[in-house]
C-alpha cells in the first residue's frame, strides 16, 4: 500500500516536472518571471540599454535657499482615505525622492539615502507618455502622416494576422486595439503567467507582438495594455527610420536641456525598446518634460513639440468608453493621465510602484515622484495649490 502511494506521488511529480518543462520550453521568458518576479528599480539592467545623451549647454533649474518644508505637515491621503501629514505619507509609500518645481524654481526636495535628483532610475509606464511626444513630432515632421493611418501601413510584417487588419494608430494611442491581453490582476498563477509578465521579460518582442489574437473590434473597448505602446514605438520606428533612442535623443531629448543621459531597455542587443515600461531617467531632466509641456511644446522659445499636440494630449474630451479612477476622476488621453473633476487643467505620467511626473499649469508647478511602491490617492493638487498659496479641500 505504502509502495504504491509512494509511485503514485512519484510519477504525480514527473508529470508536474514534465507540464513544468513543456511550459518553460514554449515560454522561456517565465524562467526570468519566477525568478525576478515583479520589476524593482534594477530590474532594466538584465536587458541591453541604449542610451540618450543630453544637450550640449543644459538648462538648470534654480534652487531656492529654503527649501518649503512647512509642506512636511499638511495633511494628504492615502489609497485607504487615511489623513496623514505629508512626512508621514512619504514613509508609507516608501517614496525615495520628492522634488517640487515652482516657477522653475525647486521648492522642496527629500531623498533617500542612495537616491539624488541626478542619479538614473526606471520609470515603468511614465515610459508611456514619452512614446506619445515623439509620435506627436513624427506627425509635425511628416513621417507619420496622420493617427487615423492604419498600422499595417507602417509594419508591413503584420499583414498575415488578421487581428491588425483595421487597427489605426489612433487606436493604439487610446488603448482601444481591441487586442487580447491579460493584465497582473487575478492572484499569483494569473499574475505568473499574465501577458504583462511576458511582454516585460521576453527576449524577443517582435515576435510576440506578431501573435497577438484579436478580442474586441477596434475602436469600441478601453483597456490598459502596454502591447498597444509597443506596437506604435515599432511603427514610429519603422516610419523615421530610426530607432527609439536615436530618435527621442534628436528630436526631445537635447532640445529640452537635458543634463544627463537617460536609457532606453531593449529585448535584446539591437532590438526593440521596451517602451511601454524600460525608460530610465534622472529626476532633475524628467521635470524638463513637464516644463516643456507646462511651456506648451517650446523650450528656449522653439517650438520642440506642436501647440496644437500638447493641448490635444493634455485636455481630453469627454469619453465614455475610458474609465475614470479616483475623486479627481482621472483617465488616459493620449498616454497620459488627466484629472477631470474640479478645478483641473493638470496633469501626469504615471508609472508603477508610485512613479509620477505631475505638472499643473494653474500654479506652474512640476512634481516629481520616485517610490518603491508609492502611498496611493492623490496629493499632488493640494500640494500645488497649498504651496501656490491657493485654496483646496479634498471632497467628501
Amino acid at each position: 500500500m505504502i509502495k504504491k502511494i509512494g509511485y503514485g506521488l512519484a510519477g504525480m511529480l514527473s508529470l508536474f516536472v514534465l507540464v513544468l518543462c513543456i511550459l518553460f520550453i514554449r515560454r522561456p521568458e517565465l524562467i526570468r518571471v519566477l525568478r525576478y518576479q515583479t520589476p524593482a528599480a534594477e530590474t532594466y539592467k538584465l536587458y541591453p540599454q541604449t542610451f540618450v545623451n543630453p544637450a550640449d549647454s543644459p538648462f538648470h533649474f534654480v534652487k531656492a535657499e529654503r527649501m518649503r518644508n512647512d509642506l512636511d505637515t499638511i495633511l494628504v491621503f492615502d489609497r485607504d482615505k487615511k489623513s496623514m501629514p505629508f512626512k508621514d505619507y512619504l514613509e508609507a509609500g516608501k517614496i525615495c525622492l520628492f522634488m517640487v518645481i515652482r516657477n522653475d524654481t525647486v521648492i522642496y526636495q527629500k531623498f533617500k539615502p542612495g537616491y539624488s535628483d541626478t542619479g538614473l532610475t526606471t520609470l515603468f509606464s511614465v515610459a508611456k507618455s514619452m512614446v506619445s511626444i515623439m509620435l506627436g513630432q513624427a506627425i509635425e515632421e511628416g513621417k507619420i502622416k496622420s493617427l487615423d493611418d492604419h498600422l499595417l501601413t507602417y509594419i508591413p510584417e503584420l499583414k498575415e494576422n488578421p487581428a491588425f487588419d483595421q487597427i489605426t494608430l489612433r487606436n493604439l494611442m487610446e488603448m482601444k486595439s481591441g487586442l487580447e491581453f491579460s493584465g497582473i490582476e487575478g492572484g499569483l498563477i494569473a499574475a505568473f503567467l499574465s501577458d504583462e509578465a511576458k511582454y516585460y521579460y521576453t527576449r524577443d518582442l517582435k515576435k510576440e507582438l506578431s501573435k497577438l489574437k484579436a478580442a474586441h473590434p477596434p475602436g469600441k473597448i478601453w483597456k490598459y495594455k502596454s502591447v498597444d505602446v509597443m506596437l506604435l514605438s515599432w511603427a514610429l520606428e519603422q516610419a523615421t527610420g530610426e530607432k527609439t533612442a536615436t530618435y527621442f535623443q534628436d528630436h526631445i531629448w537635447k532640445k529640452i536641456g537635458a543634463a544627463h543621459r537617460a536609457s532606453w531597455g531593449l529585448d535584446h542587443v539591437d532590438g526593440l525598446a521596451n517602451t511601454a515600461s524600460r525608460f530610465q531617467a534622472t529626476a532633475i531632466d524628467l521635470a524638463k518634460i513637464g516644463r516643456l509641456y507646462l511651456n506648451k511644446g517650446k523650450y528656449n522659445g522653439h517650438q520642440v513639440v506642436p501647440e496644437d499636440w500638447v493641448a490635444q494630449s493634455v485636455h481630453a474630451k469627454s469619453d465614455p468608453a475610458i474609465p475614470v479612477k479616483g475623486w479627481q476622476k482621472t483617465r488616459q488621453n493620449y498616454l497620459w493621465w488627466l484629472p477631470q473633476e474640479g478645478v483641473n487643467g493638470d496633469f501626469a505620467a504615471e508609472g508603477m510602484r508610485g512613479q509620477r511626473l505631475y505638472v499643473d499649469p494653474l500654479t506652474h508647478t512640476i512634481i516629481v515622484q520616485f517610490a518603491l511602491r508609492g502611498a496611493g490617492d492623490y496629493p499632488y493638487r493640494k500640494i500645488s495649490r497649498y504651496l501656490s498659496g491657493l485654496p483646496f479641500t479634498f471632497p467628501e
